[in-house]
């Protein structure tokens, strides 16, 4: 058992700002990954549509061994040094301390034009599809990334949130280790299908981490309530007694405290 020490606060009308960590900052003697730019013009699984993806490759990768494997979504935000997330940071400190394995990182950004909201929020297959058939294997043919699925995980947040967590519900047989910051499940067409799905489906092998804010989207309305409709998926993992870990925080719709949490979500992730 751990104890806390006590801290007096009753939270307010406003959202909150959560303070970064160290393992979200550079760090002396942690080496830096190289991070490699790749073009998407064209898909098969989202016609029209162009994207850019990235791949970060930690130093101490060894084409001799099997590394795992993290996607995160919204890429290009994910991965900024100077932002919110900071994933390659993250990354670095983390792997260096040997506190998760040897991981490459895909950070894919959604299609243009305008394409995020059709790919992100459907309740489909289409887009662990279009990973699995059109970025993954780009990868794989330079890469030594691990079969295993239990060594593969995607995360992302809002509609990227979600998105993650149907990549694999959808595909458990490729990933089973989710990270969905503050998801977007109100805005998913038809309406969130999570409470019901979890509830009358034997359960997954699937690890998930998630987060949520009392100062999200709608938090104190009726209907599309970004609050309401992520403690509903919480309470039907936990009812159908899933390996997964949620955190509430009184942050707002925003990326802060999913950047702050990140070290401690993959930590809990690879534990």
């Amino acid at each position: 058992m751990t104890t806390l020490p006590f801290i007096s606060y009753l939270g307010g009308p406003e959202p909150v700002h959560y303070a970064h960590g160290p393992d979200s900052q550079r760090q002396v003697g942690v080496p830096e990954g190289e991070l490699l730019e790749f073009d998407c013009n064209s898909s098969e699984v989202f016609p029209g549509t162009t994207r850019t993806f990235w791949l970060y490759v930690p130093q101490q990768y060894s084409p001799d061994e099997e590394a795992a494997l993290m996607v995160f979504q919204d890429g290009a935000m994910y991965y900024d040094p100077e932002g919110e997330i900071r994933a390659g940071i993250v990354l670095d400190n983390l792997i260096h301390q040997g506190q998760i394995p040897v991981t490459l990182a895909i950070f894919v950004d959604p299609g243009q034009p305008g394409n995020r909201n059709i790919e992100y929020d459907a309740y489909d297959d289409n887009y662990a599809s279009f990973l699995l058939n059109e970025v993954v294997p780009r990868v794989q043919a330079d890469y030594n990334i691990s079969s295993k699925p239990d060594d593969w995980g995607i995360c992302g947040g809002s509609s990227g949130g979600n998105c993650a967590l149907t990549a694999a519900w959808t595909r458990p047989d490729s990933f089973r280790r989710v990270i969905s910051f503050l998801g977007s499940f109100a805005q998913m067409p038809g309406g969130n299908p999570y409470p019901a799905a979890i509830r009358s489906t034997e359960p997954k092998p699937l690890r998930i981490f998630m987060q949520a804010a009392t100062r999200d989207l709608n938090w104190n309305a009726p209907t599309m309530n970004w609050f309401s409709e992520n403690l509903q998926v919480a309470a039907a993992l936990a009812e159908r007694d899933y390996d997964f870990r949620f955190v509430l925080g009184d942050g707002g719709h925003n990326p802060n405290h999913c950047g702050v949490l990140l070290p401690d979500a993959l930590r809990w992730l690879w534990r």
